[in-house]
């Protein structure tokens, strides 16, 4: 009773598969009819062959619903859609410029026959007979359904193979539910025959079945999968592992059934034993790297279309070259030939590597290395590649197999025949396994040796390709920071340089002082009065030569490295002392005035305004130094009556270097003065007219803030 309540719901969940089925296909069917042509010509090759095959799906669907599955009716109308199938897939995985074998297009006429004489006899049986023609009429509308289903599945399988790379994921979609939809079909009757038995339940499920190829093809007729599809190297694996421990239980299980069978304690040794089996395997994985790396090169060899997953490859490349950027890294990580070594190791699953870089005299010695034995000296003179084998590795651009080269046959990226002087010390070494030259733009820049994988195996193209566009992007990384050195290393030679041309600047204007000092000991050296100036000037340019030296000095630190509260008056009386010689100058300055700054820097500025405004007039004609507080700043003016200057030549040309109005001159007293200006804070104003003189204003920032301009201003008139 149970077992027949059973069947019955059964029976009318079958009848509800079968009508959703038949809604399904028959609006699926009017989709397709109303697509554009244009359209689906694009996404598939016969577009209105898979409208025909949801057409006759459908009418199947409606046979399943009317006649019940497994129906002599629901028979004949299974052959209409069998031939809408076939017709579908010849014309989609064969073309006239792609022709079927002709082998297969036998089998396939001989499939088209088949069931087109099943629906004619069927459908003229029924018409005449009805309901009395299928006991004698199933058998043999079975034995068509079974031979078109065979053959069936061999035109798919021959068809998904013959298909291109340019044929669209989903398209195959298709045909892989053609398949699904024989191959049960075909099972369910296998079924019924070896067991003598219909099997019923199987049958009744067959518009479920159905039901699920719908979605095909829906997805076939939309704008999506024009890339073929493919799980990534994780996913694939992972599925291979949930396989292989689904196999792992279905063996556990039949074991445990067979001695089941078999009667006695072989149950509980069959389990020992495979359990024992297991742990085995599992800690031999575990423990020895040469066992996990077979398994991966058995993986990759059998399971995968190309040895290296690109993607991942490529982005742990670059991330492994690009590591030294976090400043959190260790020493390690921040040593880029280092990390060359190893991204190139990792790439082919490489333990170790050297890397060598080009010696001053040419040769190629080992300057890193990742995880080698640590019996290679490192920097040694014996691990050296000498010019000849260099020059080789760079002409002709191979990568080295050093197994071939051992063997003495060709190989690895290179010709037979071809002598590439390989150094004995990487012959000898079994460890060393290839040779790759690091080239950026035909040039040599290092040269990395990778140790032998735990599984050694031969290069091929791809292993070829891959080092090869590797070492390419390694020689940019390499190239760019040998070229960052270099130019930090320029950088401090211009630095050196420059301070050079300053101090010479600097030196000029002593000269002139102690020249001018000479000439008029000549006339004026038995006046006490001037050989004691001349003492004191003496022991100024003394003292300014010495900060000179200072200031060339490669750690002299910089112009406002001890910037604090600096009086201006004391700073203008030295300097109008040192002036005298040359010129009288008339210094006037707010009393108790200060600046926020360094006291040599305020000195060096004022001496080189002061200096350029007495080169700049006439012989006795006045200098005048005037310094003030406003806005809250210190305010400097050197102020001449010389010959002045353009505003042109002050806009374009004052301040940048190597640009002067005198004759001999350097061009870098004003370009240094504002330069030390503007890192203590201030500034330099000009005001001049041709012919009117120039007045100079340093503006530096106000150590006092209670200073203000009522201050009385204290006046030195220096003779």
């Amino acid at each position: 009773m149970a077992r027949r309540r059973a069947l019955t719901m059964l029976t009318g969940l079958s009848e509800t598969f079968a009508v959703l089925a038949l809604v399904g296909f028959s609006v699926v069917a009017l989709w397709l009819l109303a697509r554009p042509k244009a359209r689906m010509a694009v996404l598939m090759p016969a577009p209105r062959l898979l409208t025909l095959a949801a057409a006759a799906t459908a009418l199947w669907c409606a046979a399943l619903a009317q006649f019940g599955p497994g129906s002599s009716q629901a028979f004949v109308v299974q052959t209409l859609r069998d031939l809408a199938m076939l017709g579908w897939l010849s014309a989609t995985f064969w073309s006239p410029a792609a022709p079927m074998s002709r082998p297969l297009r036998l089998i396939l006429r001989m499939l088209i026959t088949i069931a087109a004489l099943a629906l004619v006899l069927g459908a003229v049986a029924h018409w005449y007979a009805g309901a009395e023609a299928e006991p004698w009429m199933a058998p043999t509308l079975i034995l068509a359904a079974m031979i078109v289903a065979v053959g069936g599945l061999l035109i798919v399988d021959s068809g998904v193979r013959h298909a291109g790379a340019g044929l669209r994921m989903p398209v195959m979609a298709v045909a892989g539910g053609f398949a699904m939809l024989w191959a049960y079909e075909l099972n369910v009757q296998l079924i019924g025959a070896l067991t003598g038995k219909r099997a019923a339940t199987l049958i009744q499920l067959l518009p479920a079945v159905a039901l699920l190829t719908l979605p095909t093809y829906v997805v076939a007729a939309m704008d999506i999968g024009r890339e073929r599809m493919r799980l990534s190297r994780t996913a694939a694996t992972r599925t291979l592992i949930l396989i292989g421990g689904a196999a792992y239980l279905i063996v556990i299980g039949l074991t445990g059934a067979i001695a089941r069978v078999i009667g006695g304690d072989y149950a509980e040794l069959a389990q020992a034993a495979s359990l024992v089996v297991a742990l085995g395997a599992g800690g031999l994985l575990i423990v020895s790297a040469r066992v996990r790396a077979w398994l991966s090169v058995m993986i990759t060899k059998h399971f995968f279309e190309h040895r290296y997953d690109y993607r991942t490859e490529w982005m742990r490349f670059t991330a492994t070259l690009g590591q030294g950027a976090n400043e959190d890294e260790g020493e390690e990580d921040r040593n880029l030939y280092r990390r060359v070594a190893k991204a190139l190791a990792e790439l082919t699953g490489s333990p170790g590597a050297l890397l060598m870089l080009p010696t001053a005299g040419g040769r190629f010695a080992v300057a890193e290395q990742w995880h080698w034995p640590v019996d290679v000296d490192v920097g040694g003179d014996d691990r050296t590649l000498s010019l000849r084998s260099a020059f080789m590795l760079q002409e002709t651009r191979h990568i080295v197999d050093l197994d071939t080269q051992r063997r003495g046959a060709g190989g690895g990226g290179h010709a037979a025949g071809d002598d590439l002087a390989i150094p004995d010390w990487l012959i000898a070494d079994a460890r060393a396994w290839v040779v790759v030259p690091i080239l950026h733009f035909q040039r040599m820049i290092a040269v990395v040796v990778l140790h032998r994988p735990p599984v050694s195996r031969a290069l091929d193209w791809e292993d070829l390709d891959v080092l090869r566009i590797a070492g390419q992007q390694a020689a940019s990384y390499l190239a760019e920071s040998q070229s960052q050195e270099a130019l930090s290393e320029a950088r401090r030679f211009d630095e050196f340089n420059r301070r050079f041309a300053f101090i010479m600047h600097d030196i000029k204007n002593l000269a002139s002082q102690i020249g001018l000092l000479a000439r008029n000991a000549e006339r004026h050296a038995d006046k006490p009065e001037f050989r004691a100036d001349m003492v004191e000037t003496l022991k100024i340019s003394a003292g300014r030569l010495s900060d000179l030296l200072v200031r060339l000095a490669p750690r002299a630190r910089g112009a406002a490295a001890e910037a604090g509260r600096v009086l201006i008056e004391p700073i203008l009386n030295d300097i109008a002392a040192e002036a005298r010689p040359r010129r009288a100058l008339f210094v006037g300055c707010q009393a108790g005035l200060a600046a926020w700054a360094d006291a040599a820097s305020v000195r060096q500025i004022v001496q080189h305004l002061v200096a350029n405004a007495i080169d700049a007039s006439a012989p006795g004609s006045p200098v005048q130094v005037v310094a003030v507080s406003e806005h809250g700043r210190a305010r400097i003016d050197v102020i001449d009556q010389g010959s002045g200057m353009t505003r042109a030549f002050i806009r374009d040309e004052l301040f940048k270097p190597f640009v002067s109005t005198k004759d001999g001159g350097f061009g870098l007293g004003a370009f240094e003065a504002l330069n030390i200006a503007q890192a203590l804070g201030g500034a330099i104003d000009v005001e001049s007219e041709p012919g009117q003189g120039s007045s100079f204003t340093l503006w530096l920032p106000l150590a006092d803030a209670g200073i203000d301009a009522e201050t009385p201003m204290k006046k030195v008139a220096s003779q």
